[in-house]
């Protein structure tokens, strides 16, 4: 097409087991080129509104984005989308990996996927042709015999597959999607929205070259090849490919804001045991993702006290204070077993461990007893009863099906006041980045539309030295100034929002969040360039940034639709008082401080700060009358 798109979507119908091709100019791609863009645009004009998450109704998204699959470091990513059953709200996750540029490859930019197969199938797309496929073999089997079995009864080893687990299968409402068994759209439970319509997998493959699509290819191929060289030499790159997130455990300790015993404290006396000089003990390799030079993906081996084999990959950050400080758990070796049990299954990491460090805390505190939990002593630092509840979360049986509903709807099943325990944003549990040490999370975590989210902007720290590199590469996104990491005020909602358009834009157009400045070595001039390379626009920062905020405003909409307001953009109460372990014990979140810049946040975006509808103006702004008109936006 020359615009970094196929110009083609491909629609299926489970329910019938029929599919259309749908194409697209480049006058509506320019306006919502792809990732999230394309999955808040779908999901609001097509989606039934009050739809069940497992209804047949509900719709499947895959969408990449206009960069995806570009010869650029990090230009990997593609966004999952559905209702969420985990939240009920706008569902979102994005992945890396190979998937997203080999769909591209093959001749789609997205799949719009609805309706229930009677029995199991799976997809195989290859240079634009469809079949769909039995997977009565596939159902119940682990993801890495489901990969093998694809691609030798396809007969090709380089087929991508994506897919679901056990877990998927069986509802969990937090099941994650996967490819190459270690690339995950982990969050909202989009695997099980895939499970629900008895898909397993999506499999790939495709002779289409970037250069095909491309407006500019060659000043694109020696801009990739200058990024290169640069991710080599950037000491932030440079330190994602020797420790990939796991380094993150050391200074978040020391800072503390590593969550610890369900977000009570924040430093945590076995982080020596969890942190990267542990890691590297169990570390076998590092991977990447498609083109990307960063490879911050660890594999780990352990053949110890636990059997752990590199099939499923390595725990990132994520994972460690999942399954380690938030569980009171100090032995890495656990850890990693947590982490490949919830891959084997494909369960999210952060919702597996907040669940059970949530069952740990009612249970210590006598809220919940052995005849609740099938006589397993869920206790802090309890490895083996860890373990087990992994296990049956992603078996959905005995008291793991109730933590597989999600903490929100666990404490609301157990009463006995169990609620005040569910660590949790419109029922998506939380990341592991304590906002009571990073002020902007707090508003990032409660205004986020798919529940709680570490990604939708930069993490304060990145912002609070002038001297530091992440702050003169956030310049080139507009206006910044130094603001103290735990400063909650006017200034940091204003900061706060313009790097939530920038992480929404990322997100549209497919990039990893580690590539980009501020974050990262991609600097805003040459991610300009690299946007006008390959779709030929004359893009400017204030574009893209506004593709970024059209796609907000987009999936508000969404939950505006379904009953969610200003009510639901809250926090944990635990996060209004004092942490209780570490530098920063002590230190919370003043409640009537976040109320009020959550209120000026909302007349920053244009939004009605009572209810936290998008304003028919800002709507307009952005091009959006369709979407104001649809939801009733007066």
């Amino acid at each position: 097409m020359g615009f970094g798109s196929t110009g083609k979507i491909l629609r299926i119908d489970l329910s019938s087991g029929s599919f259309a091709v749908e194409e697209f100019d480049e006058q509506f791609f320019r306006k919502y080129p792809g990732g999230k863009a394309f999955a808040a645009y779908f999901l609001l004009k097509e989606c039934p509104q009050g739809v069940d998450p497992f209804s047949p109704e509900n719709l499947l998204i895959l969408a990449t984005g206009a960069l995806t699959g570009a010869p650029v470091a990090t230009a990997t990513r593609y966004t999952a989308a559905a209702r969420s059953p985990l939240t009920g709200a706008y569902g979102e996750s994005e992945a890396g990996g190979f998937w997203g540029p080999e769909l591209k490859f093959a001749g789609f930019d997205a799949i719009i996927i609805k309706g229930k197969s009677p029995k199991p199938v799976y997809i195989w797309i290859k240079d634009g042709n469809v079949q769909i496929r039995s997977a009565d073999h596939l159902w119940g089997n682990e993801p890495y015999e489901v990969q093998e079995t694809i691609r030798k009864e396809l007969g090709d080893n380089l087929i991508r597959v994506l897919q679901i687990g056990p877990a998927g299968e069986r509802l969990v409402r937090y099941a994650a999607i996967t490819n190459e068994l270690r690339h995950f759209n982990g969050r909202n439970g989009i695997g099980a929205v895939m499970g629900s319509k008895n898909l397993r997998a999506i499999a790939v493959r495709g002779k289409t070259r970037f250069s095909e699509l491309a407006a500019e290819p060659q000043k694109l191929v020696k801009l990739g090849q200058q990024l290169a060289k640069e991710a080599k030499n950037h000491p932030q790159s440079m330190e994602l490919t020797e420790k990939g997130t796991p380094g993150l455990v050391t200074g978040l300790n020391a800072g503390g804001i590593l969550p610890t015993l369900n977000f009570n404290g924040g430093s945590f006396d076995g982080a020596g045991n969890i942190n990267w000089d542990a890691y590297q003990s169990i570390l076998n390799s590092r991977r990447s993702c498609y083109a990307c030079v960063i490879h911050c993906k660890r594999e780990v081996e352990v053949s110890d006290r636990y059997e752990v084999s590199t099939k499923y990959g390595g725990p990132e950050y994520e994972t460690i204070a999942a399954f380690g400080s938030n569980c009171g758990v100090s032995d890495l070796q656990a850890v990693a077993k947590a982490n490949e049990l919830c891959n084997l299954y494909l369960m999210d990491t952060i919702s597996v461990g907040s669940a059970i460090s949530f069952a740990m805390e009612c249970f210590e505190n006598g809220l919940i007893g052995l005849d609740d939990t099938g006589g397993i002593p869920l206790t802090f630092g309890n490895v083996d009863a860890m373990l087990q509840m992994v296990e049956l979360i992603g078996k959905r049986e005995g008291f793991g099906y109730l933590l597989g509903e999600g903490v929100l709807r666990a404490a609301r099943a157990l009463g006995r006041c169990t609620e005040k325990y569910a660590m949790h944003v419109k029922g998506q549990e939380l990341p592991f980045h304590d906002p009571r040490g990073k002020a902007s999370l707090s508003l990032a975590y409660a205004i986020a539309e798919n529940g709680a989210d570490h990604l939708t902007s930069i993490h304060d720290p990145a912002l609070a030295n002038p001297d530091s590199i992440s702050f003169k590469g956030a310049i080139g996104w507009g206006t910044v100034e130094p603001i103290p990491a735990r400063e909650l005020s006017a200034r940091k909602a204003r900061q706060y929002l313009l790097f939530e358009h920038w992480s929404s834009f990322i997100k549209v157009v497919g990039l990893c969040y580690f590539g980009p400045a501020p974050r990262s070595f991609i600097q805003v001039d040459e991610l300009i360039e690299a946007m006008r390379a390959v779709t030929g626009w004359e893009v400017t920062v204030e574009e893209m940034l506004e593709m970024g905020e059209r796609s907000i405003n987009l999936s508000r909409l969404f939950n505006q639709r379904e009953g969610f307001s200003r009510n639901d953009d809250n926090l944990p109460d635990r996060l209004f008082h004092g942490l209780t372990s570490g530098p920063l014990s002590g230190v919370a979140i003043d409640p009537q401080v976040f109320a009020q810049v959550m209120t000026e946040l909302y007349l920053m975006k244009g939004w009605n700060p009572q209810t936290g509808m998008p304003t028919r103006q800002k709507l307009m702004e952005l091009g959006l009358e369709w979407a104001a008109d649809l939801v009733g936006v007066v």
